[in-house]
């Protein structure tokens, strides 16, 4: 199993907590889509000939693209991959891009056959503080009509931890995003990642800082009440009613294969990454001139295993403790279980079966905890 990753390093505005690799500029929007196509195939053989499974537009916003510029895409990846015949293929959107209109040309006339959306928010006023483009109206809008179309395989996008936004007000997104009946639901708490313009804001005083206690109350609200509501955390970021996993990520989080398309994209081939100019003018010209547009990294077997701690922790599947012992020997299985010994007597983890998986209360510190286990 394998998945392509296709990068469309596009916005119309910044968001600004994010530090994804964007442009406001669409100047180069043509000779990106045909350094896009270009790069698909010069790196055909990537992924050795394995099925692609997964087919995922990220950004960045790719529903800036239309139904015909996708399909240009999409036309190269079917003449040179060999595809799944249930191919689940995402298009991350905004909802402002999703008027009628174009969600009915994405429905008739594309080969997207699941959305995930960037609402954030069905409150205005953390929208504003997000400085994100759509508004709640826009937002409630796109769901209906992008369910009513069809796309019944859909994801939103909520953030928690803002300042604008109380328990009760959290509470209210939530039994928003419940009654639409959406399969799946991704909840990020918001972070103030470096050189973003929240860090300039709050550095500058201008925006209020993050609140740590605020923000894991309202994890810890988000994991009671989609537990209620039959949501399934399968990843700490993401909750499905199953079996509505999101086939592409999980592929991540498994360890599976994938090539990233596109300025800044990752790809991943279990024993090496390699990651994408993160520059737009520079990818183009890079790929026009049929020179290395990518930076390579060769993973050491102790990285190796420090990138199965990190994907696999964060899931419902957790450390296997065979297939660690399988792959990297007796030694690093146990080192592992004399490094987890405080974290299961202090209820962070908990052994199932031959694996271990986070508790609630390891959740909360999920990051300190995968990065004290690592070789």
């Amino acid at each position: 199993m394998s998945g392509i990753y296709i990068h469309i390093p596009f916005c119309k505005k910044a968001c600004n907590y994010c530090n994804f690799h964007f442009s406001t500029s669409m100047q180069l929007r043509r000779p990106m889509i045909d350094a896009i196509k270009k790069e698909l195939e010069q790196r055909v053989f990537y992924l050795a000939d394995s099925t692609v499974q997964t087919i995922y537009f990220g950004g960045g916003t790719p529903s800036l693209l239309n139904s015909d510029e996708l399909m240009e895409i999409w036309a190269v990846i079917e003449k040179n991959y060999k595809l799944d015949n249930d191919l689940e293929i995402t298009l991350e959107a905004n909802p402002d891009d999703l008027i009628l209109e174009k969600l009915k040309s994405y429905r008739n006339d594309t080969i997207i056959n699941r959305l995930s959306i960037g609402i954030q928010s069905f409150h205005d006023q953390d929208l504003i503080y997000m400085n994100r483009a759509h508004s709640v109206i826009e937002a409630k809008e796109c769901i209906v009509n992008a369910l009513n179309l069809g796309f019944q395989q859909m994801s939103i996008d909520l953030i928690y931890g803002t300042p604008t936004m109380d328990d009760e007000q959290w509470h209210e997104n939530l039994r928003t995003a419940f009654a639409y009946g959406v399969p799946h639901i991704s909840c990020y708490a918001l972070t103030v990642e470096p050189k973003t313009v929240l860090q300039h804001l709050i550095v500058k005083g201008k925006a209020q800082e993050i609140n740590e206690e605020h923000t894991a109350r309202q994890f810890e609200i988000l994991l009671k009440e989609a537990l209620n509501q039959g949501y399934e955390q399968y990843e700490i970021s993401n909750f499905c009613r199953p079996p509505h996993y999101a086939r592409h990520n999980s592929a991540y989080w498994h360890g599976e294969h994938y090539l990233g398309i596109g300025p800044s994209a990752h790809s991943f081939n279990g024993k090496s990454r390699q990651w994408n100019i993160a520059n737009n003018a520079k990818y183009v010209k890079a790929i026009a001139d049929n020179e290395k547009a990518f930076e390579l990294e060769q993973l050491t077997s102790e990285e190796q295993f420090n990138e199965y701690i990190l994907t696999s922790l964060r899931t419902k599947w957790g450390v296997d403790l065979t297939l660690l012992r399988n792959k990297w020997g007796e030694e690093a299985e146990k080192r592992f279980c004399t490094n987890i010994q405080n974290y299961l007597k202090q209820d962070y983890l908990v052994e199932v079966e031959t694996k271990f998986v986070l508790t609630d209360k390891g959740k909360l510190l999920a990051d300190s905890i995968i990065s004290d286990l690592f070789w």
